[in-house]
């Protein structure tokens, strides 16, 4: 009497998805990495101006005195100029983040964050190059259009969790571009 052979289940994985040229794609876990770094850089070079700007409107303000009998004259002594330190730090912040993101994207694919975390960003069309216009894009609809639109970020962001094939964000999409992994 012979046993009757023995079958295992063995799961099979799907593959990797992959771009168009066929370079695996970043996941979602390791893009958002590379963005937390890349913030924290970029917030770094705010907090700087911040703390300057705070600095001189207390040097500023220091030597003034403010009259008991009106509660409200340190409050519009102060409304104007931490309207314009806001309005500064705004600026300042889509500026730096710009040069940041565009300028290093523009050249190599990655920025810190994504060098930090191996992947690049390339143009969806394998014979075409990643160009400061793709790059201006990703950052229009990723930065710009995130600070405006309630709720757009997280939108933005979660879009490559069920995007297919491409795993693209909404900014991705715009500038036709993908984010691929590096091997070295």
């Amino acid at each position: 009497m012979t046993q009757p052979p023995v079958y295992y289940y063995v799961p099979v994985q799907p593959p990797p998805p992959v771009s168009p040229a066929g370079v695996p794609l970043a996941d979602f876990g390791t893009r958002l990495l590379a963005y937390i770094i890349d913030a924290l850089l970029v917030g770094a070079v705010a907090f700087v101006y911040l703390i300057v700007a705070g600095i001189i409107l207390g040097l500023s303000l220091a030597g003034q005195g403010f009259s008991e009998d009106d509660p409200f004259a340190l409050l519009a002594e102060l409304w104007l100029p931490l309207l314009f330190i806001e309005l500064g730090f705004f600026v300042l912040y889509l500026l730096v983040y710009y040069l940041y993101e565009v300028e290093f994207m523009h050249r190599t694919g990655q920025t810190l964050g994504k060098k930090a975390m191996k992947i690049k960003v390339v143009a969806i069309d394998p014979s075409a190059r990643l160009t400061r216009g793709m790059a201006t894009r990703r950052y229009l609809v990723q930065q710009v259009a995130g600070m405006f639109v309630p709720f757009f970020s997280y939108v933005d962001g979660l879009w490559q969790l069920w995007d297919k094939p491409y795993l693209q964000t909404l900014h991705d999409k715009a500038a036709q571009t993908v984010v691929v992994k590096v091997s070295a």
